[in-house]
């Protein structure tokens, strides 16, 4: 069961209380409307924060701290939610059950937290050169590593395409060039501006009481001047004119992505049977992407599909040789087409429920787990709570199914191919 307190205007703590595990977790978000002019230096903050305080100024002062501290851990937190970009902290450490009688280790954790979002040391108004060029140089070659990847470059090109009027097509850590022209000031003037106006949501997952948190989190919060902002709601994707588009690069292996747009999304009561539509179309080694178009048909060597619930947005990616491509989109669309017609299984629907269930299972396996699915939950406005959720889930009919994959609409087309077949 979630606890939703409201510590001061803007400031959102949830708190799920659950003594299973020796570990606890919290994470701490400044939410933002996701915006090509800052969504580079949202990425940066974090990892720039995390560089050293005035008490703690180095990397290694700082490990020596979080090992003081029963061994906790302290990491950047950079997601995407629908419109929203969330930037900030996410701590783990060990539950006040098992520390030495007296030692209260999560008011020293969030006391230590306030020291790295408050107290970093600064020079010519700003963040230290040093921290922010370093750090610079670490995201970009993330982003490279993205782009390395013609899987997931290939993806990304799909839904910026597809998105191009929408801020969901907005890379999540930004451009490389919005990258290399953050200076330290700029940054440091923008993280003042962030706390001021932002949401900040703060979860936590452990067994104190809510209260417990919350008071230490007062602290902290009774530091920072905040002006706070409304968000906008989510949006499902609007304004965007489909496209099919061709790019060539030097590689051996063709990327098919197929965007496809629905107006179900998570904050719809017909979004367990989209989720459902999506697995037995192609979320899956028994989906019939997977089991017809690579089995039986060898037109790939791998495909798959996803649901962005947020957005309202299906994809359909697959490896495929060169001349494969217009064989390989007609048989996808001939896929969906048998899900229109209700042309499913009961092994098929069965799969694609136990799939969908195991994984929701799965989200009370840690208390990472817990923060990650709940903490999104929240900000997406999904429609339903968790055990709702698995029961609606169970409850999904082929008929259902038919009817979301009918809703669905090809929008855009990506076909990434090799130079020598332009």
């Amino acid at each position: 069961m979630i606890k939703t307190m409201t510590l001061s205007p803007g400031v959102t703590l949830r708190v799920c209380r659950d003594t299973r595990f020796k570990q606890g977790c919290l994470s701490f978000q400044l939410v933002r409307q996701m915006d090509a002019a800052e969504a580079a230096m949202n990425a940066l903050l974090p990892a720039v924060l995390l560089r050293g305080t005035k008490n703690c100024p180095d990397l290694r002062s700082i490990t020596e701290h979080l090992d003081e501290l029963y061994g906790a851990s302290l990491s950047p937190l950079v997601r995407r939610v629908g419109d929203y970009q969330n930037t900030g902290l996410y701590c783990g450490f060990l539950d006040d059950r098992f520390a030495l009688p007296g030692d209260k280790v999560l008011e020293n954790v969030i006391a230590f937290l306030e020291e790295v979002l408050l107290d970093s040391p600064l020079e010519n108004g700003g963040f230290l050169n040093t921290f922010v060029e370093s750090e610079k140089k670490n995201l970009i070659a993330t982003i490279e590593s993205e782009m390395n990847d013609k899987r997931a470059y290939s993806m990304n090109r799909l839904l910026k395409i597809m998105c191009a009027a929408d801020s969901f097509g907005l890379p999540r850590l930004g451009e490389i060039d919005q990258v290399a022209a953050i200076r330290p000031e700029t940054l440091y003037a923008h993280y003042r501006k962030i706390l001021r106006e932002s949401p900040i949501e703060i979860f936590y997952v452990g067994a104190a009481e809510p209260e417990q948190v919350a008071e230490p989190l007062r602290r902290l919060l009774s530091r920072l001047d905040r002006q706070p902002l409304p968000l906008k709601p989510q949006t499902a994707l609007c304004g965007c004119a489909g496209q099919n588009v061709v790019e060539t690069m030097e590689i051996s292996q063709g990327k098919l992505c197929m965007g496809f747009t629905t107006p179900i999304t998570n904050r719809d009561p017909r979004f367990p049977a989209m989720q459902i539509m999506n697995t037995v179309l192609g979320a899956g080694m028994t989906s019939k992407l997977f089991m017809n178009v690579r089995e039986k048909m060898s037109l790939c060597y791998f495909i798959g599909s996803g649901y962005y619930g947020t957005k309202g947005i299906v994809t359909v990616s697959a490896g495929i040789d060169f001349d494969k491509e217009e064989l390989t989109r007609q048989e996808v669309l001939r896929q969906l087409d048998a899900c229109r017609s209700g042309d499913i299984t009961e092994d098929e629907l069965k799969a694609a429920k136990e799939a969908i269930l195991t994984s929701l299972r799965a989200t009370h396996d840690s208390p990472g787990a817990i923060e990650g699915f709940y903490a999104t939950a929240a900000l997406s406005g999904l429609a339903f709570g968790h055990s709702d959720y698995m029961k609606a889930v169970e409850a999904v009919t082929v008929e259902e199914v038919a009817e979301c994959a009918k809703l669905l609409q090809l929008h855009t087309t990506y076909f990434l191919k090799g130079a020598d077949n332009a």
